[in-house]
């Protein structure tokens, strides 16, 4: 199971913004052309309302999963949210994958475990935003994003 510590810099959605936000998504992933799946919605609630990133089989074995999709539909829903830029994978590449939403805006770093596969989100201000923006205004590529993963030991497997 994931291990997420929560911190002062955790995003954390109240339960009204969390459900503005998945209606939201779920209304982005339309304009994109999936069609309005109860699956599709129940997905989209489950990764907005967690506080960390999740696996399939967390999100496959969710009680929030009630519209009784098995795993093979949940990791179609899921590659496709990856391919539309909704969603990305974290993890090692011989361990689970997790998955994490990606919000215009707003990203999360992450500090991983290349011993036991622990994701944790990274708590610092992004050190790499403030190249981004200079690489942006240099290069005058528009929209810029980055994914930072730093893989080590966790103080447990030290």
């Amino acid at each position: 199971m994931l291990h997420h510590h929560h911190s002062a810099t955790c995003r954390h959605h109240d339960a009204d913004s969390a459900q503005q936000l998945a209606a939201t998504m779920l209304e982005r992933a339309r304009e994109a052309g999936l069609r309005r799946t109860k699956a599709l919605e129940n997905i989209l609630s489950i990764l907005v309302h967690a506080h960390q990133p999740l696996s399939l089989a967390d999100i496959a074995d969710s009680p929030e999963l009630t519209s009784g999709a098995d795993k093979a539909t949940v990791y179609r829903v899921l590659i496709k949210l990856e391919e539309l830029g909704f969603i990305r994978r974290l993890g090692l590449h011989d361990r689970s994958t997790y998955y994490t939403l990606v919000q215009p805006g707003h990203h999360d770093d992450y500090l991983i475990c290349t011993q036991c596969g622990r994701i944790q989100r990274l708590d610092i201000t992004c050190p790499v935003e403030a190249l981004e923006k200079q690489i942006e205004k240099q290069s005058g590529f528009s929209k810029l994003y980055h994914e930072l993963e730093f893989y080590g030991l966790c103080p447990k497997c030290v």
